[in-house]
């Protein structure tokens, strides 16, 4: 098993190519070397003048005539001369192997031959020997061609061959058409519908395809059939690739798993290429699920305006026409993720292709509260933990957003020494996600924390003051590292989907409440409201061209959403006079919310005073200590400690919400 495994894994075969290609060129490098070596270790070269007068001064002992060269062997005086002289001293080289060889005394010099009839008298007269031989040039040439040829095309050769077979595996230029989808064979994907929560009508949706996949003839009995796909629809972070791995760890099938960028190239025809390769490869391992993330990489709409891109519009026909041509009989599942389906093409959504749309969105209360527990059940919790809390005060959270907050937590508890993680923990956790963590190295001047608290407490005594509002959860004015210098958090008392006008109206007040505290309280405005005011302005649009909110309008729709699943931006639908009519009536709505913003804090000057010095002194307070001082001031008993009957008993005064503790 392990050999085979060996076999099949492909950094074991790199790891073995690799060690054979060092080898060879270091086994090269020293053939090269030696042969180098080899040469310029041989008898130093003369020229024939020097040579005719050593023959003559009777220095040369012996002479070795070839077809090109004449090789000079030294009398041992005449060697003792030149080593002394030490003018051009004989290769040591030769002079070792003289010593220790055989005997043989190696040439000490050679010359280049040169045609004298003189060469050979001039010789016997200086007692010389001399002899002539025949090289044996067939060995020193097939060294010579090994070196110079064989060696570097074997290299070569070699090479070759390991980036044709790394090409070929890796998706090089010999794969370019081949599909390089990532297979999860049977359970690889350690995912199954027990580790996706917040999501059960999507769910629902998928345990009918694995049940299809796992008995296909209860299905198939009746006459029905399996679907050829399923699109999964939602905001980014909501678990749609979590579900597919789930649908592939139920079903326990081949499951191939690429994103639509995959498939898209500058060469025209890859991409069509890669389509029928994935759909050749998923037929063969049948039943199977395939799986493509962000379709709308291939999937747009084709359209023929300002020109189109052949690549994608190839790519996208091939696979139109691979999920016409394969049988569902064989269970073949395709499933697809996209956060647009707006752009998507339509001969790509129509029934039998992708017969189903599964909407993925945003979990409610009960599903984030569902979502908190799957991801805290490794992570050790003391007994303060309350997961609804946490889920009330997270609404708009997706599920990546759930798991990185626990994880936040548990390493908030583990920096501050505890090995639990504590509620105060994952309060913590939510505001690091939400507003950054606590810029504790910014020192605010004494007049900008003043400023700040007063803002800060505006928005809060607004919440308080007016009915249809959330409950103040904490005031800070500890600056964030996402920019806030202070802020307010509101808890939800309930999950609400609806809002009323009442209540768009009242956020509003809200929202411009801390600009109003400070022209009242300072007589000048500051920058510290510019997210304000686009909240505020935000809320007024929509309700003048979406909600049909407005006295001007009526019930006339002025905006459309785009991406709204993504950024969810308006596109108006209006002329240009309509657009300015739309900005006047925005601008009066925001007006009006300020004035009243403005009222309240002006007739509540005195709370928003002592509310503003108390959180000055302790930078932060909670919700309840807010409340407290609110009533203490307002001269209004504690819900807690009052009894119904108490409050019946004063005419006419306010009957109070024990959490929002608001004057309503």
């Amino acid at each position: 098993m392990d050999n085979q495994n060996n076999k099949n894994n492909p950094n074991n075969n790199r790891q073995g190519w690799g060690i054979i290609l060092i080898t060879t060129l270091l086994v090269a490098f020293m053939v090269m070397g030696f042969y180098s070596l080899m040469r310029g270790s041989g008898p130093e070269e003369i020229s024939y003048d020097k040579f005719l007068n050593m023959v003559d001064d009777k220095k040369v002992a012996e002479v070795s005539l070839s077809s090109n060269r004449i090789y000079i062997t030294l009398t041992d005086e005449a060697r003792k001369e030149e080593v002394q002289d030490n003018s051009s001293a004989p290769n040591m080289i030769n002079q070792f192997w003289s010593q220790t060889g055989s005997g043989e005394s190696s040439p000490d010099y050679y010359t280049a031959y040169v045609s004298d009839d003189t060469l050979v008298e001039r010789l016997y007269e200086s007692g010389a020997e001399f002899k002539g031989e025949v090289p044996d040039t067939m060995g020193q040439m097939f060294f010579e061609l090994f070196v110079t040829l064989i060696l570097p095309v074997g290299l070569m050769a070699i090479l070759l061959s390991y980036f044709i077979r790394k090409m070929s595996k890796g998706g090089g230029v010999m794969s370019i058409g081949k599909s390089n989808a990532k297979m999860y064979m049977e359970k690889e994907t350690g995912v199954t519908f027990q580790d996706v929560a917040g999501e059960d009508e999507a769910k629902e949706s998928l345990q009918e395809v694995v049940d299809f996949l796992h008995n296909p003839g209860r299905y198939s009995g009746i006459g029905a059939k399996l679907p050829k796909g399923a699109l999964l629809v939602g905001p980014p972070g909501t678990g749609k690739t979590l579900l597919a791995k789930a649908v592939a760890g139920e079903a326990k099938v081949p499951f191939f798993s690429l994103s639509g960028s995959a498939f898209v190239e500058m060469y025209v025809g890859v991409g069509a290429s890669r389509v029928r390769d994935l759909f050749k490869q998923a037929q063969q391992q049948a039943p199977c699920i395939v799986f493509i993330d962000e379709i709308d990489a291939i999937g747009k709409t084709r359209d023929t305006v300002m020109g189109g891109n052949d690549e994608r519009e190839q790519t996208l026909n091939q696979l139109l026409a691979e999920m016409d041509g394969f049988d569902t009989n064989k269970g073949l599942l395709i499933l697809a993720a996209t956060n647009r389906p707006e752009i998507l093409d339509p001969a790509l959504l129509r029934p039998g292709r992708f017969d189903r749309r599964i909407i993925v969105d945003k979990p409610d209360l009960k599903g984030r509260i569902d979502i908190l527990k799957v991801h805290a059940k490794d992570v050790r919790m003391d007994e303060s933990v309350d997961l609804e809390a946490i889920a009330l005060a997270t609404s708009g959270a997706v599920g990546s957003d759930l798991a990185n907050m626990i994880n936040e937590a548990a390493i908030n508890a583990v920096k501050h020494g505890r090995q639990v993680v504590s509620q105060k923990d994952l309060f913590e956790a939510v505001e690091v996600v939400l507003v950054g963590k606590e810029k504790k190295d910014r020192i605010m001047s004494k007049e900008e924390r003043r400023i700040v608290s007063y803002h800060e407490v505006g928005h809060a005594l607004v919440t308080a003051l007016q009915k249809n509002t959330e409950p103040v959860q904490k005031i800070t004015i500890v600056p964030r590292t996402m920019g806030a210098l202070g802020y307010v958090m509101q808890t939800p008392e309930e999950e609400k989907f609806l809002n009323t006008k009442k209540e768009l109206e009242a956020m509003i007040v809200v929202a411009l409440g801390g600009r109003a505290a400070e022209e009242l309280v300072f007589d000048t405005v500051t920058t510290g409201a510019a997210n304000d005011i686009e909240q505020a302005t935000k809320i007024a649009r929509s309700m003048i061209t979406q909600y049909g909110m407005s006295e001007r309008f009526g019930l006339m729709g002025l905006e459309s959403i785009q991406n709204r699943y993504l950024d969810g931006r308006a596109v108006l639908n209006c002329g240009d006079a309509t657009a300015g009519e739309i900005d006047e009536e925005v601008m009066k709505m925001l007006k009006s919310a300020y004035a009243e913003a403005k009222r309240l804090l002006g007739e509540n000057r005195e709370t928003l005073d002592k509310i503003a010095d108390f959180l000055i002194e302790k930078e932060t307070i909670t919700g309840k200590e807010f409340m407290k001082i609110f009533r203490e001031v307002k001269g209004l008993p504690d819900p807690e400690e009052d009894t119904l009957e108490r409050v019946e008993e004063r005419e006419g005064r306010i009957a109070m919400k024990p959490v929002k503790g608001a004057a309503q």
